[in-house]
């Protein structure tokens, strides 16, 4: 696929383009690398719609995340913009149980954007804790003091929700 040729083209709505990288994901699961390289040089909307095309793949065959592409959504967890944080949420939260030996700079990162100012950026990174602590691994007891220290002063319930259903 062209991804360039794809978000150059003004006339093909962002929806759609996610669709079809969505569609591409499902049907050449070994070319994913291909994916991440456009979307590491892409200006941040274009890499943010790359994320949410892979978190909508990853909710469909998790089993599509290469190590790669969790390195990538890794690391893109520090980028500023907020769209990036949350989307790359989002994919280790649908992978995290493929990639249980290699959690800790996933966790490192993600229990930083639980201080952000964004909502979305907080809900997804509670997201994907509690899904890291389904996983039973040897960072619950941290996660787990995390969790009711994050609850103790999140004013949003909704994100209170989501550790609150992990502890449980």
């Amino acid at each position: 696929m062209d991804f360039k040729e794809l978000f150059g083209n003004a006339a093909i709505k962002s929806k759609q383009k996610t669709d079809t990288i969505i569609k591409w994901i499902l049907v050449n699961p070994k070319e994913i690398d291909k994916l991440l390289e456009f979307a590491y040089l892409a200006k941040d909307s274009t890499k943010a719609t790359c994320i949410e095309a892979l978190e909508l793949a990853t909710i469909i065959s998790p089993q599509r995340a290469t190590q790669a592409c969790w390195d990538f959504v890794v690391k893109s967890l520090t980028e500023k913009a907020p769209r990036i944080k949350w989307e790359s949420a989002k994919v280790i939260g649908n992978t995290a149980h493929l990639f249980p030996k290699n959690l800790d700079e996933a966790i490192k990162n993600l229990v930083a954007n639980t201080a952000h100012t964004g909502t979305v950026v907080r809900w997804s990174a509670a997201y994907a804790l509690s899904q890291i602590m389904k996983l039973k691994t040897k960072h619950n007891e941290e996660l787990i003091t995390l969790a009711k220290a994050i609850c103790a002063g999140e004013e949003k319930n909704s994100i209170k929700k989501i550790y609150l259903a992990a502890l449980k």
